[in-house]
């Protein structure tokens, strides 16, 4: 194997190794249909159908437009879930005036939501592994949906508090999510679909500010709840209606219940032949492994502390939207407007992605082995450093009227940081599934674990931090104390550039996974034993 470098200095990779199948498990579309009845059949006569013999029954085969549509529909689920977290903040000062309580109090219902919801993510993904997307999904919105109610008609703040937890824990995510791209998209083909699902989840978080500005203008508190139920119940309307099933095991249930009903007596799906759907021993194991990889993966860890701490950076900097933009006698529908650059430095980073995507579509469709999957970081060693750009720049824009700095500046300032972070959420993931192949559903479990819990952590020490900074430069020492953070933890994006590939021979992970894939050419089979539990035993 030869490590080399191309023009634009994108790792290239150069090895004689089958195809890379970077995905949750799913078989590659052009692997031959050559797996016969009589190779599936068990030790007890039943013949179980596989993924390979039957793609164009899956959500691979869906038409372009179906998949598109389909996940259109996720895109604004996920983009309510992280509104919920993200409009709350418009309903704290309120809240102190309802209830009779201080400021940061008021702040615990946002906290408690953004940790649970780190939890409850991971939690929901074995579930809808074995029982489907479809059901486990909504089911995941109507609680969440549910728990708003006793939110918006709460006689106490303990209440609010109480329900936000379930909420946050009621709602599936990313592990949902991206799992459904993985049903429809082959490991080489999935990076548009993941840059789409990548804006939704950090678009909810910044279009919550807008929304709830004119809610917390023109509204009681009670609708800061009742806005979030109308938008959670729409979603969840276009969910039931226009999503189907996505997960492979059950439209192979379904396609051996058609196929028995057409005369084939003895052709099973692969959940109707388990002894039990699932055991309480691999609930515990899938939910385990997430944040096993987390504490023993060192790419795990470092990139997904820092795409948590840059998620966590977001709403702590945010915190200061109020006291700068104040200085320009900004009201509070101004100050919701303010996030708009924020939302444009997303849609910005989306596009600014596609050139690369399609450059390494191409190299993989002339040698699917020619690039290693420290190439899909390339883009972001260029727009990583916006991140300390902006927010220095947004820390010294910041001085107000009096030093004849225009309001302009740090709203240009706030979306360079935005671009940052969408590029670092969006490469991160696409690395750790180019990565960790079957494994990528938990590697990638680490990353929204961490942003999250991070995010919530933030939603406590954010505005203390900028109300008690000494000195002549209250405002301006916060941000700059981010920016030098957000250098340091910048760095390892270049380490694991350079030094990926040797860094991924110490996996324990990438090298069972490697191992795998020479000893079944194709890939075909890596998911199945990863989702079987069996790689972690070297079987």
């Amino acid at each position: 194997m030869a490590n080399t470098s191309n023009g634009n200095g994108e790792k290239l990779l150069h090895t004689s190794s089958p195809s890379d199948n970077s995905d949750f498990g799913s078989a590659k579309r052009d692997q031959p249909h050559e797996a016969s009845a009589s190779e599936s059949k068990r030790e007890d006569g039943k013949i179980e159908i596989k993924e390979a013999e039957n793609l164009d029954k899956l959500g691979f085969g869906f038409p372009t437009w179906k998949k598109w549509t389909v996940l259109s529909v996720i895109f604004a689920v996920q983009v309510s879930m992280n509104f919920n977290t993200s409009v709350y903040p418009n309903v704290v000062i309120p809240l102190t005036k309802a209830f009779h309580i201080s400021g940061q109090a008021a702040r615990v219902g946002q906290m408690t939501f953004l940790v649970a919801y780190a939890f409850g993510s991971e939690l929901w993904a074995p579930w809808s592994e074995d029982f489907g997307r479809w059901p486990i999904l909504q089911l995941s919105l109507f609680l969440v949906n549910i728990w708003q109610i006793p939110c918006a008609l709460a006689p106490n703040y303990g209440t609010i508090v109480v329900c936000r937890f379930l909420g946050g824990l009621s709602s599936a995510g990313g592990s949902v999510t991206l799992g459904m791209v993985a049903d429809m998209w082959e490991a080489d083909d999935q990076q548009y679909a993941v840059a789409f699902i990548v804006l939704s989840s950090v678009g909810g978080s910044s279009i919550g500010p807008v929304v709830g500005a004119f809610i917390q203008r023109y509204l009681s508190w009670h609708w800061n709840f009742w806005i979030q139920l109308i938008f959670g119940g729409a979603v969840q309307l276009m969910h039931f209606v226009l999503v189907p099933e996505t997960r492979a095991t059950i439209m192979l249930d379904r396609e051996a219940k058609r196929r028995r009903k057409a005369g084939e007596a003895n052709i099973w799906g692969p959940n109707e032949l388990k002894e039990s759907r699932i055991s309480m021993k691999e609930v515990l194991r899938i939910w385990s492994r997430p944040f096993e990889m987390f504490v023993r993966e060192p790419i795990v860890l470092s990139l997904s502390l820092l795409s948590g701490f840059s998620d966590a950076l977001i709403f702590t900097f945010l915190e200061s939207f109020q006291p700068v933009y104040e200085q320009w006698n900004f009201g509070i529908i101004a100050i919701g407007l303010a996030f708009l650059p924020i939302n444009i430095g997303y849609i910005l980073a989306w596009f600014s992605f596609f050139p690369f995507i399609h450059r390494h579509r191409q190299i993989r469709r002339r040698d699917p082995d020619a690039l290693q999957p420290e190439a899909r970081l390339y883009w972001l060693l260029w727009v990583a450093p916006l991140e300390t750009l902006g927010l220095f720049g947004f820390a010294w824009s910041s001085l107000g009227p009096g030093r004849n700095v225009h309001w302009i500046a740090p709203m240009i300032f706030s979306a360079l940081i935005a671009i940052a972070n969408y590029s670092i959420y969006m490469a991160t993931i696409d690395y750790m599934i180019a990565s960790y192949g079957p494994y990528s559903a938990s590697a990638t479990g680490g990353n929204a674990l961490a942003r999250d819990f991070l995010a919530g952590i933030a939603a406590m020490y954010s505005t203390p931090f900028y109300e008690n900074v000494p000195g002549p430069h209250t405002l301006e020492y916060p941000t700059t104390i981010l920016a030098c953070l957000a250098f340091v933890v910048t760095v390892p994006i270049y380490i694991f550039y350079w030094k990926g590939p040797i860094i991924r021979e110490k996996s324990k992970f990438a090298q069972t996974l490697a191992s795998d894939r020479k000893k079944n050419v194709g890939g075909g089979d890596v998911g199945e034993k990863a989702e079987a539990g069996e790689m972690e035993k070297g079987t």
